[in-house]
């Protein structure tokens, strides 16, 4: 179970990311992660009315508000990242966030064994060369790499926030319903002030309503992942879970392959062979 959650994980946070980095080519990135996680916020308040989800609430929840502050700025970073490109650079440096929640679980005791253990090297490595870098040390590369690192330092402390806000599944909607409204109330705060001090909120021809959808899949796709990574490291080993779901690297790079013609490079390909290998081995073990 915590592999195929983890795997679904990589793939949610995988097409929001190539979305929420097309969205951000257009769109001010803060826009773009406040109307996101508005769209989520309302479908996740549904959800937990439905499911009686508030008999859930307690102090767990604190988890929730701290991820839920966390992860604006690094959505934020990782959105003005991608959108200063090219996502073949940035998308593999985010997979630096695995260090988190490893780290983490490795403190709390967790012991991988042999297969496991090279899987996590065999997969890190497959993701790094998946995304093809290109560091040359432009000006705007740079400070790509910089938006990057502090967005890996954020999504990874967002990653074991969020596993420690429940432990159940309707629990776990209104979870990442406390969050995503503090990302709202966060993000939304941030706009205000950009706004205030001369900032576009919006790019010149507004917010179209044809671009809704766009905005609800990122959003509503980066909310799943969140779940789907909570039920993965809480039903197996934080390491493993960790890994697998940082394998979103190389289907960003598929999405931007299929979508936007992006040459797949020989040491790509190697790299996005080499990541299924390490699936196998963290699978196995």
């Amino acid at each position: 179970m915590t592999a195929l959650f983890a795997l679904a994980t990589s793939l949610l946070w995988g097409l929001a990311d190539f979305g929420g980095g097309l969205l951000t080519r257009r769109t001010p990135a803060l826009t773009v992660v406040v109307v996101s996680q508005t769209i989520a916020a309302a479908v996740l308040g549904v959800i937990v009315l439905a499911t009686g989800g508030w008999s859930e609430a307690g102090p767990r929840l604190w988890f929730a508000v701290a991820a839920g502050v966390v992860g604006p700025v690094a959505l934020l970073s990782f959105y003005q990242a991608l959108a200063l490109g090219p996502m073949g650079v940035v998308s593999p440096l985010a997979t630096l966030s695995v260090a988190v929640p490893v780290s983490v679980g490795l403190f709390l005791g967790e012991r991988p064994g042999p297969a496991q253990l090279a899987g996590i090297a065999v997969a890190v490595l497959g993701v790094v060369l998946a995304g093809g870098p290109q560091l040359r040390g432009a000006p705007v590369q740079r400070r790509a790499v910089l938006l990057t690192l502090v967005a890996a330092l954020g999504f990874g402390t967002v990653f074991v926030l969020i596993t420690e806000a429940s432990t159940t599944v309707t629990g776990l909607f209104l979870a990442l319903f406390v969050q995503r409204v503090t990302n709202v109330a966060v993000g939304g705060a941030a706009l205000y002030v950009a706004v205030r001090r001369g900032a576009p909120a919006l790019s010149g021809g507004g917010l179209r309503r044809s671009s809704l959808p766009a905005f609800a899949f990122v959003g509503l796709a980066d909310v799943a992942a969140n779940g789907t990574y909570a039920v993965a490291a809480q039903h197996g080993p934080v390491t493993v879970a960790a890994v697998l779901a940082s394998l979103y690297p190389v289907v960003t790079a598929l999405a931007a392959l299929g979508f936007l013609r992006e040459r797949l490079r020989a040491v790509q390909a190697a790299g996005a062979g080499l990541a299924l290998v390490g699936t196998v081995l963290l699978a196995a073990g």
